[in-house]
C-alpha cells in the first residue's frame, strides 16, 4: 500500500536514435577496435615478429572519415582553453604526465600551477640547455619524436611507414610558380619529382617524424633556408600514430596539413606539418594569416600564400634551430628536400629523436 508509482516513458522516446548518434557510435567503436589491433601489432613487433602490411579498404577509410574528427578537434581545442582552478591543475597535469611519460625536468617552468590551462601545458617551452643544436651536421631534427621513415624519394612515391606509400604530387600539390621557388625549367612531360630538383646530380630525400602526445610540441627550423611559400590543405583529422599510418595508404594526403616550401644551399627544401585528431590547430609563428581546422571546409581544396613580395624578395630566412611553429597536441613533421647524392642520414627507422639532434649531412 505504501509503494510508490513508477512512471515509465514509451520505449520510442527513451531510445530515440538519431543518424548522428548511430554514426558516432559506429565510427567510435570501430576506431576503438583498430586501436586494439594496433596494440597487438606493436606487441608482435617488440617480439621481433615481422607483421605483413594490411591496408584499409575504401569502405574502412570512408567509415573512419565519417567520424566528425574536425568537430571533435575544435571542441577539444575549446576545452584546452578553459582555465583550470589552481587546486585542480596539479592532479590533471600529473595524470597526463604519468600517462604519456612527460619529462617535466626539461620544462622551462616545472611548477604545474604555472600553466593556466591544458593548451599552455601542451605548448610548454624547454630549458635552452636540454636541446643543444648540432652544429656539425647540415640537417637536424626539427622536433622531438619517432622516426617513421627516411631515405630517397623514388618513382614519385614517398613511404609514410615501411611498405605504405603516398604520392609526392598529391602531398605537396601542383607546382608553385618557378619565380618563387626557383624550380628547374623542366619540360612538362618530366615527372613531378624531377621538376623539384634544381641542380644536376642531386636527388630528392624525405624524412617522417611522428610526435607523440607526450613529446615537446613545438617544432624548429631543421637547417638554414628561406621559406618562400605556404600551402594549406584543409582535410580530415585522422590519427597519424604509426599503427594507423601502416593501415591507411596516403594517410598524410587525406589529413589537413601546412606545406612550407623554399630553398636551401643545395636547392629545394620543404617542411610539412600534418594535422591529426585533436591537433586541428597548427601554428606557424611568422604566418599570422594561417587559420587551420576552420568550420568552412571544402574537400580537395587548398589555399596558397607567398612570402615573396615587391618589398621582400628573399622570403622568410630561417636559421637552423630557430622556432618555427607548434602543434596543440602532437602530430607529424615531413621533410622533403633536395641534396647531392652523397647526402647520408644518421638514423634508424623507429628510433626516438629529439629536437637539435642530427638527421643527416654531406
Amino acid at each position: 500500500t505504501d509503494r510508490k508509482k513508477l512512471h515509465t516513458a514509451p520505449v520510442g522516446q527513451v531510445f530515440r536514435l538519431r543518424p548522428f548518434h548511430v554514426l558516432l557510435a559506429t565510427g567510435g567503436g570501430y576506431a576503438g577496435y583498430k586501436k586494439y589491433e594496433d596494440y597487438k601489432l606493436e606487441q608482435l613487433e617488440k617480439r621481433g615478429i615481422e607483421v605483413p602490411v594490411k591496408l584499409a579498404s575504401e569502405w574502412e577509410v570512408a567509415l573512419y572519415k565519417s567520424v566528425p574528427t574536425r568537430l571533435l578537434s575544435r571542441a577539444w581545442g575549446r576545452l584546452n582553453q578553459v582555465e583550470l582552478p589552481t587546486w585542480l591543475r596539479k592532479p590533471v597535469y600529473s595524470l597526463y604526465i604519468w600517462t604519456f611519460g612527460v619529462n617535466m625536468k626539461e620544462a622551462a617552468v616545472e611548477d604545474l600551477h604555472h600553466y593556466r590551462n591544458l593548451s599552455e601545458f601542451f605548448r610548454r617551452k624547454l630549458k635552452p640547455q636540454v636541446r643543444p643544436v648540432c652544429c656539425l651536421h647540415s640537417v637536424i631534427s626539427p622536433s622531438d619524436g619517432k622516426i617513421l621513415n627516411f631515405g630517397q624519394v623514388k618513382n614519385c612515391e614517398v613511404e609514410q611507414v615501411k611498405g605504405v606509400t603516398y604520392s609526392l604530387e598529391s602531398f605537396l600539390g601542383p607546382r608553385i610558380c618557378t619565380e618563387e621557388l626557383h624550380f628547374s625549367q623542366a619540360p612538362p612531360g618530366n615527372s613531378f619529382q624531377r621538376q623539384l630538383v634544381t641542380k644536376e646530380g642531386n636527388e630528392l630525400y624525405h624524412c617522417v617524424i611522428y610526435l607523440a602526445p607526450g613529446d615537446y610540441h613545438c617544432f624548429h627550423s631543421p637547417t638554414d633556408w628561406r621559406v618562400s611559400h605556404r600551402r594549406h590543405f584543409p582535410g580530415s583529422l585522422m590519427s597519424v600514430n604509426p599503427g594507423v599510418a601502416r593501415w591507411i595508404k596516403e594517410l598524410f594526403c587525406h589529413n589537413e596539413r601546412v606545406v612550407l616550401t623554399g630553398d636551401w644551399k643545395h636547392g629545394f627544401f620543404s617542411l610539412t606539418a600534418v594535422g591529426a585528431t585533436n591537433v586541428g590547430s597548427i601554428r606557424i609563428y611568422f604566418d599570422q594569416d594561417l587559420h587551420t581546422n576552420s568550420p568552412s571546409y571544402s574537400k580537395g581544396s587548398y589555399n596558397d600564400f607567398s612570402f615573396i613580395s615587391n618589398n621582400n624578395k628573399e622570403g622568410i630566412p630561417m636559421r637552423k634551430g630557430e622556432h618555427l611553429g607548434e602543434f596543440n597536441l602532437g602530430s607529424t613533421i615531413v621533410l622533403i628536400f633536395e641534396a647531392p647524392k652523397d647526402f647520408k642520414f644518421h638514423l634508424k627507422a623507429g628510433q626516438k629523436i629529439r629536437f637539435g639532434e642530427a638527421l643527416g649531412s654531406l
